[in-house]
């Protein structure tokens, strides 16, 4: 079995594990993947701030652009028919002095662009495609066996999804938990223009969010009860058209929905830490999220983008105790604070209490009215702290008047 020896070796071939391993040959480290064929994917993801950055510094800006919808409007509306609802609440990214929040894009063609980028680093990035036999860590680096490969590394990345052998074989406890909830994912045609706008109905059982894409095209995740949601999954797509126009009330005029309809039950996870002795996890190995607010892959995306500037500081030995501290520290109070938002919301969704649904309603209604609590809500929501970060003070030049209204 031939030895394979490079400084990183990233485990799992979907976008988390793709997004790392081009990162990491970007940033000049000799890579290898591991990355198994996947099954073809008809979901998309709305891809924001960071997330956007982080790629297009991989060179996928110009992919973006063809190939995703930029998202300039994202609109909540209360349509859960209580006694106590929310106002219809519309973020609009030029409120942020942005043209978009991001780009919704299609999986499929995000991991084409990855592919065809790993194409143009194979002096730095080598892809071996089959999946983890076995690991076994020491102090100096990590040891990979494939089927037909053993792999020598400094620092094994685990982006293996959610049932991650890397994060079992490190001895890393995950708390999974479950919601009384199935998500229907499809994407459909639809009569009138999107104008880049996605819309979240928050209904009884969750939310029902219509993403758009290019064209009269959107995304739509539908969030119900699981045995609705299992019969939903197997009605006509003629039927769950017109049962989808209904539901958005038909502000897109008739729907036609597409093949590829997937309906599975909503979960979330979180990994006790995120490193281990020469190795470090990313994406649905560190956290999993139900599909909501867009956190998922962005916030795996973040984790890569991390992972890879902590690496940068440590080059001389990446994996080493020094690098998984700094990056266990860097990306702690990002991935705990998404978790809880997203499991907050989706739960007061759920709740027949009162006082939660008057909290709920108190607190939308604050941002419809707000425009300087919805900015800061956008510019979180966008890049994590930036709104807590102070502006650098500008120093005037010497021969400014001093005038001491002039900041």
């Amino acid at each position: 079995m031939p030895l394979i020896k490079r400084q990183i070796a990233v485990v799992g071939g979907g976008l988390a594990g793709w997004s790392a391993a081009v990162g990491f040959a970007k940033a000049g480290f000799d890579t290898i993947l591991l990355a198994p064929a996947s099954t073809s994917d008809r979901r998309s993801t709305a891809l924001i701030g960071p997330s956007v950055d982080f790629l297009a510094g991989l060179g996928l800006a110009e992919g973006l652009r063809e190939a995703g919808q930029p998202l300039v409007v994202m609109r909540l509306i209360d349509d859960t028919g209580r006694l106590l609802r929310a106002p219809t609440v519309e973020f609009h990214a030029s409120e942020i002095d942005l043209d978009a929040f991001g780009q919704n894009v299609m999986n499929a063609d995000l991991l084409r662009m990855l592919n065809e980028i790993g194409e143009t680093l194979s002096d730095r990035l080598t892809v071996v495609e089959e999946g983890l036999v076995s690991i076994a860590t020491d102090a100096d680096g990590v040891t990979i066996e494939t089927a037909t490969h053993e792999i020598r590394a400094g620092l094994a990345v685990g982006a293996d999804g959610r049932n991650s052998p890397v994060r079992t074989h490190a001895g890393i406890g995950v708390r999974k938990w479950s919601y009384p909830q199935s998500a229907i994912v499809l994407n459909f045609a639809h009569d009138r223009d999107h104008d880049s706008i996605s819309t979240e109905f928050h209904t009884r059982t969750g939310p029902f969010t219509q993403v758009p894409l290019p064209g009269r095209r959107s995304s739509l995740v539908w969030v119900e009860e699981p045995k609705v949601a299992d019969l939903l999954a197997d009605v006509s797509l003629s039927r769950l058209s017109r049962m989808v126009e209904d539901r958005m009330h038909s502000i897109l005029g008739a729907v036609e929905v597409e093949e590829g309809v997937q309906c599975f039950p909503l979960s979330g996870a979180a990994a006790e830490r995120m490193t281990a002795e020469r190795i470090a996890l990313v994406g649905e190995a560190a956290h999993v999220f139900p599909p909501i607010g867009a956190q998922g892959l962005n916030l795996g995306l973040r984790d890569a983008a991390d992972l890879i500037e902590v690496a940068g500081r440590h080059r001389d030995d990446p994996g080493c105790p020094a690098m998984l501290r700094d990056y266990e520290a860097k990306r702690r109070v990002d991935v705990v604070s998404r978790t809880a938002a997203v499991d907050l919301l989706n739960r007061s969704l759920l709740t027949e209490f009162l006082p939660v649904q008057a909290i709920r309603s108190l607190g939308l209604g604050l941002l419809a009215r707000g425009s300087m609590l919805r900015r800061f809500v956008m510019k979180e929501g966008v890049t994590p702290g930036s709104s807590l970060r102070r502006s650098p003070r500008r120093t005037p030049p010497d021969d400014a008047p001093l005038d001491p209204l002039v900041p």
